[in-house]
């Protein structure tokens, strides 16, 4: 017998496999499956697969013919008869679960010519005074162990081996070093040989600097391995958690360190520092002698169950022998003994043996006791019936279960646990009809879970792009970069960033781990790139870049630039978005431009408002309504500027006109500014000039393209709406244009008097603006109207009347339906601006004054002809607003505005026609209708205008809603002072502003005597005092604020209509009510 003794690594295994290679035939056992495994493919390598087997409880290469037999302890097979024979780590017969299977090998295993066990110091005089005759070899370490103290694990240095005690704890290390160092191989006792041997590759391999272990380590694990941590400095034994013995500390951190290189050990920042001694102690390998080595019975007593037992009991009878604790095998019996059945069946050696076997199927899967018995239990059953096997179908379907390799590393682990179970049974002779089959079936299952459950370690604790940099890095190599037609910037192949635009984004996942040595690898192919983007951005087309909504120019998918705002909002500056990377000249070259680009888009998409702006033949007061304009980003509420628009004569208007301006009833307008691509930029314009903010980033989404109306964000700030062409009016946004065409269907039902003076909502009003119901409702109120039940007689045609054709504002010319159609698939686009006082009645109360109270009566004929008149009125305007107009706009018809009633003077007052109801209309039967009526507005600091009692006045014209009124356009708010002479709220229909009657020579109009004021009665409609309608009356007839206007001559009256015009059937009601 030899005893080579000495520290770890000091090559004891090396020199036991040569002195076997030297012999004929040779048996050596390990402590494990995996170094066995190790073992055996050295071995093979050097005699040939024919020579040599492999012996586990889960795994038996046997050729025919093999000399050389590499086993775990436990499998050697003491029957043959071998030259050589050696068992390694002999000092783990101390060991509490197996330490008498080693004890077993050293007092009975023997070869013809030589017997040698390895292992540490502390075991040589035990092994001394059970055999006397055995000759000791001491192998001293070639290498310094030194202390290095406790350091961070992602201070450790490269080629360290962290050593924790569970599951867990490896895999939390693991992670750790991923984040921080790039990654680490994994290798645990319970991983299977394959596992275990491609994550030690991974590691010799240098792929990965660092290993995370368990106890396993310090095992007969031969690596380059140059520091040994430990994360900590006890472990759970199966039965209590204790501290390591010195001597299990030394036996781990003698792995650190090769032959003549030196190696150290230490702790992590977790865990508990070693005391003085035993860093001393582990240094020069000086460790506590054993006491004893633990010993059970190897001669069992088979002729009863309860003999078996108590042969297992038995206490040794030499010195220096203990009994071993109570074993998983030794407990399984005990238990199968409690079942009647099982003990009915144990009878007889042969029986005794077959349930002994059984007992001692190891406890792969680390279940409980009892749930392992029940396993063993119904195994035995199966070899004890009739068939003395285990059915083929139910071994099939539990090895089916496993053969998944789905899952997670946990479930993984636990499958091959479960598979080696399998594999032990399979590998038991007599146990299966066909064994080998199994054998292969189970073995094949174990490689597929391992071959999976290598993966996923790689996957969780290796990050193989930085561990591959880390490698060439070290070696001083130059890295190749590239980037790719995606922009993926690799280096070495492997992703490291992404270059957007002008821009490289660093992958998250390389910062902390040589994060500018990436970027220094990476930089010389991003100059490249970026000056090849910077000579195509150069030359490209002006359609290959684009203005996005939020404020960015986007070029290649990629955004480029971002706008800055300005003192002047129509001239923002673009600022290049590019990384340091990008150098001069190049970068001054992309500004530049982009620069001219942004400038020659602006020009481009508003050329309408630019047009406007510089427009020399625009002066005097048409000068100051497009200024504002331009202010408002093309459009403007009416209201704003009533006072303005009514002061401007017909040649400032057409002045604007010529420029694509609009005057509508609500707003004043550019319908060309409506299409999609101005109001978006008009959107980013105003985006950037509104006060503290830079972008349009923060903005709701705006309407898509199309939409005429959408629900109002109440979020969106104040002027978002406008800014797109759209108004807000109860809870949704409208399109102006939109509100125009309204406005043009609404006009001619309140001037005709169907409903006496008011309206009913139809389908086709809905349409325009795509809402109804409440919603409609509420658009109606945000315009100024109001609602109640009434009972009415509608006035209709008769049905015997000749067919005359519709009043201008119930339809429109081609022209204005196609130039609508071009402006409607066009909404402006974004989310809502805030509710203001400016959302009060648009249509004013001045220019559609509500009907009287009470019906008109079926003679009075002022309606028909007022009506008649304010629409010709409106006709002429829009004869000479469409000769002037360069092109067709949308949103504003003949009766959008009728200024021609400003300018023109009024045909003299004709005498009284019959009655309309009695020609050509009758009034229905009364109906209850939910009429609707523009709101009259009171103001708080004066008296409400009395009304003009005079016959001419009386008896003048309705103004037309939506009609530009002679005097001021827009309701009147609290405190603000309205135009004397012009039209007032509270103004009955039918009424004329006192300044149209005083202004107009042509109007016919009551005497009144020289130098006395008319008799009228003293106070308002209400029925008290109040002043009257003319004001001051020692103020001349012409000198009301604002002064003469200078009405032009009006037309001649034989001017021929067109048959063609909509306005002919004016013409035609002329006549038939006999107006000259």
């Amino acid at each position: 017998m030899t005893a080579v003794l000495g520290p770890t690594n000091t090559g004891k295994t090396h020199l036991a496999i040569e002195r076997m290679l030297g012999h004929s035939s040779g048996i050596m056992g390990l402590p494990l499956r995996l170094l066995a495994r190790e073992v055996y493919d050295r071995v093979r390598r050097v005699k040939g697969a024919s020579e040599v087997a492999l012996i586990t409880g889960e795994e038996k290469i046997l050729p025919p013919h093999a000399r050389y037999f590499i086993c775990t302890v436990e499998a050697m097979p003491l029957e043959r008869d071998v030259a050589f024979v050696a068992i390694d780590e002999i000092q783990l017969a101390t060991d509490k679960e197996r330490g008498h299977i080693f004890t077993d090998r050293l007092l009975h295993a023997r070869g013809r010519e030589e017997t040698m066990v390895l292992g540490s110091e502390t075991v040589r005089g035990l092994i001394q005074k059970l055999l006397p005759d055995t000759v000791f070899i001491s192998r001293p370490r070639f290498s310094e162990l030194t202390w290095s103290g406790s350091k961070k694990i992602t201070r450790l240095p490269r080629r360290s081996a962290i050593v924790a005690f569970s599951a867990d704890q490896v895999y939390a290390v693991a992670e750790l070093i991923r984040r921080q160092r790039g990654g680490a191989a994994v290798v645990m006792g319970a991983l299977s040989p394959r596992t275990r041997n491609a994550q030690v590759a991974l590691y010799q391999s240098g792929e990965v600097d660092f290993l995370v272990a368990t106890d396993a380590i310090g095992m007969g694990l031969n690596m380059d391995v140059d520091h040994i941590a430990f994360a900590s400095t006890s472990k759970f034994d199966g039965s209590e958690h204790r501290p390591l013995k010195v001597s299990e500390l030394a036996q781990i951190a003698g792995r650190a360190g090769r032959y003549m290189n030196n190696g150290t050990f230490g702790v992590t920042g977790d865990a508990t520092g070693l005391p003085d001694e035993t860093i001393g102690r582990i240094e020069n390998h000086q460790f506590e002698a054993e006491r004893v080595l633990l010993w059970r019975n190897p001669n069992l007593d088979f002729s009863s169950l309860d003999g078996l037992v108590r042969s297992l009991e038995l206490a040794p009878g030499r010195p220096g022998l203990s009994r071993a604790p109570m074993g998983i095998d030794h407990d399984a019996l005990v238990r199968l003994k409690l079942d009647p059945e099982i003990k009915e069946l144990a009878r007889g050696p042969a029986a005794l043996k077959k349930l002994w076997e059984v007992a001692q199927i190891p406890d792969f899967r680390k279940t409980m006791v009892s749930e392992h018995a029940s396993l063993l239990n119904r195994l035995y059953r199966f070899l004890m019936d009739d068939r003395e096997h285990i059915p083929e179908e139910w071994f099939a379907g539990q090895v089916s279960k496993l053969d998944r390799s789905d899952g997670d590393i946990d479930t993984l682990a636990a499958r091959i646990a479960h598979v080696r179970t399998w594999t032990f049974i399979a590998n038991r002779s007599g146990w299966l009809d066909k064994p080998l089959h199994w054998q292969e079936r189970t073995r094949a299952i174990e490689d597929k879970l391992s071959d999976a459950l290598h993966e996923r370690l790689t996957q969780r604790f290796i990050d193989r792009r930085t561990s591959i940099l880390m490698k060439r890095l070290r070696q001083k190599e130059d890295l190749m970069a590239a980037v790719n037609k995606d922009g993926d910037v690799l280096v070495e192949g492997e992703f490291v960033g992404k270059l957007q635009g002008f821009v490289f984004v660093a992958d998250p996942k390389a910062e902390g781990v040589h994060g500018k040595a990436l970027r220094e690898a990476s930089s010389q192919a991003l100059a490249g790139e970026l000056m090849e983007r910077a000579q195509r951005l150069f030359v490209a087309n002006d359609a290959d870049i684009q203005l996005s909504e939020h404020g960015r120019l986007i070029w290649d998918g990629h955004p480029v630039a971002e706008l800055k705002k300005t003192d002047n909002p129509f001239a923002p500056r673009a600022e290049l978005i590019a990384g340091d990377e990008l150098q001069n000249p190049h970068r001054e070259a992309v500004q530049g431009r982009l620069e001219k680009w942004l400038a020659q888009h602006v020009a481009t998409v508003l050329a309408p408002l630019f047009a406007l702006r510089d427009a020399e033949d625009v002066v005097g007061l048409a000068r100051g309504i497009a200024f504002r304009l331009i202010e408002g980003y093309g459009s403007l509420r009416r209201e704003n500027v009533a006072e303005d628009v009514r002061a401007l004569d017909q040649a400032a208007r057409g002045q604007l006109r010529k420029h694509g301006v609009r005057f509508g009833a609500y707003s004043i307008f550019m319908p060309a500014l409506l299409k999609p691509a101005p109001a978006r930029l008009l959107l980013v314009l105003w985006s950037l000039a509104r006060e503290g903010a830079d972008s349009a980033t923060s903005l709701p989404q705006p309407p898509a393209p199309g939409l005429t109306s959408v629900p109002a964000d109440k979020d969106a700030p104040q002027g978002f709406y406008e800014a797109l062409g759209f108004r807000v009016c109860g809870t949704r946004a409208v399109r102006i244009d939109m509100l125009e065409r309204l406005a043009n269907l609404i006009r001619p039902i309140i001037m005709d008097r169907i409903y006496q003076g008011g309206f009913v909502v139809g389908p086709d009003m809905m349409s325009l603006v795509g809402c109804s119901g409440e919603e409609f409702a509420g658009l109606l109120r945000g315009l100024g109207y109001k609602s109640q039940l009434e009972t009415v007689r509608v006035k209709t045609l008769k049905t015997d009347a000749a067919p005359v054709a519709a009043p201008v504002a119930e339809g429109e010319t081609a022209e204005n339906a196609a130039a609508e159609g071009d402006v409607a698939p066009e909404a402006a686009e974004l989310p809502q601006a805030a509710e203001s006082e400016a959302l009060a009645p648009v249509m004013e109360a001045e220019a559609v004054t509500p009907v009287s109270e009470a019906p008109l009566p079926e003679h009075e004929v002022a309606p028909v002809e007022a009506s008649a008149e304010t629409a010709a009125e409106a006709a002429v305007e829009t004869v000479a607003e469409t000769a002037q107009s360069p092109e067709p706009v949308s949103g504003e018809t003949a009766l959008s505005e009728p200024q021609a009633a400003d300018s023109a003077p009024a045909p003299a007052a004709a005498a009284p026609a019959p009655a309309v109801t009695g020609g050509m209309f009758e009034l229905s039967d009364p109906v209850e209708l939910e009429i609707w009526r523009p709101q009259r507005r009171q103001q708080a600091h004066r008296r409400p205008y009395q009304g003009d009692k005079r016959p001419a006045r009386a008896a003048a014209p309705a103004r037309v809603a939506g009609s530009e009124p002679a005097g001021d356009g827009k309701a009147v708010e609290s405190g603000d002072e309205p135009r004397r002479g012009g039209e007032r709220t509270g103004q009955r229909a039918g009424q004329r502003a006192p300044e149209e009657a005083r202004s107009r020579p042509d109007q016919p109009r009551q005497e009144r005597k020289p130098g006395k004021p008319q008799e009228r009665p003293q106070g308002n409609k209400h029925g008290k005092p109040g002043r009257d309608e003319g004001g001051r009356n020692d103020r001349p007839r012409g000198g009301e604020r604002g002064g003469d206007r200078g009405y032009k001559d009006p037309k001649p009256k034989d001017r021929p209509y067109d048959p063609d015009s909509p306005f002919a059937a004016l013409a035609v009601l002329k006549d038939l009510v006999g107006k000259p």
